[in-house]
């Protein structure tokens, strides 16, 4: 399996966020990728090739295009308001505050984009975004010129980015983007299997209406679990993508059977609607060491994840997620795709 991985991701670095009621070093950092880049090359699970350049079409797609432009904005903005250290929101509109109107400082347009204050920037932030959405796209290409599959080793992650927003350490939504990049290149339908811990919020959000793009998320409950306000499992989707939404919540301390059981119903329906071609949001913090997380996956479960997604017979792009129990990252996430390998 091919891998495709940038350097650049390393300039988003020495961030902060806000979690739990105090503003920490962020726990998605650079030293993740580099773990699972280690962990590709002791396995040898293939060449590691380093991206094209992509214009942001693509992006704009899925997302809107103030939103995508602003996002490069960001750091000249910041230090221009005579500031350093992270860009970090502070304020966001909510139930009964306008949120039509885009104000125009800095500060108000960080919350004006965002939901939460875990998706902060440094200098390096913009090129380390860019590099992950061609890191995405370059790794869809390999899938669709005949690769039977592709590792996008992404960073910042990307599935809580939605159509406006982002939040969750996610900017552009990367496996929204090559879903619409797969519809626009001719296949006909294409699944969204998102087995990270966290709710795929972002990727819910953008393909909500949708039938031609199937979400599927196994996650911890929202009622009492990150990112809270998206995942129950009623949520099936809307018009024409009434029936193409699927999310699985469980509770803090599932482990692999009850898991696994999730994931089981999960691809019997992605094998019922049929798609060309399977993105897999692959985030690993449902491990049990992970120190942001509540499941209880072990090592040696990863495997088994990636033999099951095998049995799916369909092209797969793997595109890289959540993750944060750094040591065992590369293990983890590398465990499943060496499992779909039957290694």
């Amino acid at each position: 399996m091919k891998t495709v991985f940038s350097p650049l991701h390393a300039g988003h670095a020495g961030n902060v966020e806000l979690i739990a009621g105090a503003v920490v070093p962020a726990f998605e950092k650079p030293s993740r990728a580099e773990f699972i880049k280690a962990r590709v090359e002791s396995e040898e699970l293939g060449p590691i090739l380093p991206p094209e350049s992509h214009d942001l079409a693509a992006a704009k797609k899925v997302h809107t295009d103030d939103y995508i432009d602003f996002l490069p904005t960001v750091w000249p903005l910041w230090e221009a308001s005579g500031r350093s250290g992270s860009a970090i929101p502070f304020t966001w509109p909510t139930r009964g505050l306008r949120g039509d109107v885009r104000p125009k400082t800095i500060d108000a347009q960080l919350g004006f984009y965002s939901f939460d204050g875990g998706a902060t920037f440094v200098k390096g932030t913009w090129d380390a975004i860019k590099s992950s959405y061609d890191v995405a796209l370059t790794a869809a290409a390999l899938v669709k010129a005949g690769e039977p599959s592709a590792f996008a080793l992404c960073r910042p992650p990307g599935h809580h980015a939605g159509a406006a927003f982002m939040g969750g350490y996610c900017f552009i939504n990367n496996a929204a983007v090559v879903a619409q990049w797969f519809r626009d290149q001719g296949a006909r339908r294409v699944s969204i299997l998102d087995v990270d811990y966290h709710h795929g919020n972002g990727t819910q959000e953008i393909f909500y209406s949708r039938g031609d793009i199937q979400v599927i998320n196994l996650h911890g409950d929202p009622m009492t679990e990150y990112p809270f306000f998206l995942g129950h499992a009623d949520e099936r989707g809307a018009g024409p993508g009434e029936g193409f939404n699927h999310n699985y919540p469980m509770p803090f301390g599932t482990s692999w059977d009850a898991w696994n059981a999730s994931l089981e119903d999960g691809c019997a329906k992605l094998t019922a609607y049929a798609p060309d071609v399977v993105i897999v949001s692959l985030g690993v913090d449902t491990f049990e060491k992970d120190p942001i997380s509540q499941f209880k996956l072990k090592s040696a479960d990863y495997p088994k994840i990636g033999r099951r997604i095998a049995r799916l017979g369909l092209p797969t792009l793997f595109v890289m997620e959540g993750g944060y129990a750094v040591e065992e990252i590369g293990i983890n996430a590398v465990g499943v795709l060496t499992g779909f390998e039957d290694r």
